[in-house]
């Protein structure tokens, strides 16, 4: 099989990209090593950027998305059962964010991708990718007992932190930067109105808590935990008392609770890989970088590096131009180590650290009152929030 653009897996980062290139007539593969069921029905977040949103519009599977998702004009940070409200439209000059949960958003890019009769392989085995130090890279999978190779162009890496793309990146080329986080998620979904109509961060003396939901009777909470949390330690009616008790007396009086749907730890950590392209290979989202989800920012990251990419590769194919690939690396990191410390800096105001120094405890505390206080200091936040502005590769080369 021949064409110009591999895709390594098959999340929403490689099928936004092949959406991205078919409207610009740019052949491309993708290959999944996971069913269509499993990828389908992976939970993951659901808070999207106002680039992300405008992206998936562009890119032609925004349909759903504008009819079904919840336009969020701000969101509450509540300290010590108090809230206050962040104004994003107001901060940000009209910007906004939407809750669509990447469940969703995986659909209509795979439908979009089916109606298109474009190659698109799932449970592809044993990927292994060739040659990517020349302008003719290989890769090669196993589907159904029989080895296919597929010849190409350039390969995009999106097949996440576990795939097969950096790891195929020789050593000594790659340089890694990651903290791990001393605690982790307890998250709970259940079929529930929401307690609030935006989301609400809260910080608290036994640790941080998240209100959010995936539509207007569907609610995902977590609650900050000790990395070896085991769930079956939290039945439903322990983890909605702490909620309770993070959120504050109003916002727990008036939330409703039921039996969890999905009951989970995830942990936090940073992590950047660097750099984001060995010759014709392409990373791009959670196969170059994880971000804590704090931020909600996982998602929209990979989105901004599918956008960045798809101008390079654009560039190349149909102006023969390597500007784009060139600059590739360098442009997604400038934004990329802007949200790590987004991210980073939102994490640390709002989480519990065990052992902290009592100094350090009120200056996160001071800081939080400051936040309060200050409208420029309530726009960084927004700006960040609702999303950093796009880099074309071609300047940053």
């Amino acid at each position: 099989m021949r064409t110009q653009v591999a895709i390594i897996g098959g999340g929403p980062a490689g099928l936004l990209l092949g959406q991205l290139l078919h409207l610009a007539g740019i052949e491309t593969v993708i290959l999944e090593r996971q069913s269509r069921d499993h990828v389908e029905g992976r939970i993951r977040a659901g808070v999207l950027e106002q680039g992300t949103v405008d992206l998936l519009v562009e890119a032609g599977v925004g349909s759903r998305l504008k009819a079904e998702g919840l336009v969020h004009t701000g969101f509450d940070i509540c300290i010590d059962g108090a809230r206050h409200r962040i104004d994003l439209e107001h901060l940000t000059g009209g910007k906004t964010v939407t809750v669509y949960g990447q469940t969703e958003v995986t659909k209509d890019l795979i439908a979009a991708r089916l109606a298109q009769d474009a190659p698109l392989v799932f449970e592809a085995a044993n990927v292994a990718l060739h040659d990517i130090d020349t302008d003719r890279p290989r890769v090669t999978y196993e589907k159904d007992g029989v080895t296919h190779t597929v010849e190409c162009a350039a390969i995009a890496g999106c097949d996440g932190f576990h795939g097969v793309s950096r790891k195929s990146i020789p050593e000594g080329v790659l340089r890694t930067y990651e903290r791990v986080y001393p605690f982790g998620w307890l998250g709970i979904l259940a079929d529930v109105p929401p307690v609030s109509h935006e989301l609400i961060y809260a910080t608290h003396p036994v640790g941080f808590a998240l209100a959010s939901m995936r539509s207007e009777t569907r609610s995902r909470y977590y609650i900050q935990c000790p990395l070896e949390t085991d769930v079956a330690d939290w039945p439903d009616e322990r983890l909605w008392e702490a909620l309770k008790t993070r959120f504050g007396e109003a916002a727990g009086q008036a939330m409703r609770t039921g039996p969890s749907i999905e009951k989970s730890v995830a942990p936090l950590r940073s992590f950047v890989a660097e750099p984001m392209r060995h010759g014709r290979l392409f990373l791009a989202g959670d196969a170059a970088h994880i971000v804590p989800p704090t931020g909600a920012k996982g998602l929209n990251l990979a989105a901004a590096d599918v956008r960045i990419l798809s101008w390079a590769l654009i560039d190349l194919f149909k102006g023969g131009s390597t500007a784009g690939i060139d600059g590739y690396s360098a442009a997604c990191l400038a934004r990329v180590w802007k949200v790590q410390r987004f991210s980073w800096w939102f994490s640390t105001q709002l989480h519990r650290f065990d052992n902290e120094p009592e100094f350090e405890r009120r200056v996160h505390r001071a800081e939080l009152e400051y936040l309060m206080e200050s409208e420029s200091a309530q726009k960084t936040l927004a700006e960040n929030y609702v999303g950093l502005p796009f880099v074309d590769p071609r300047t940053a080369a």
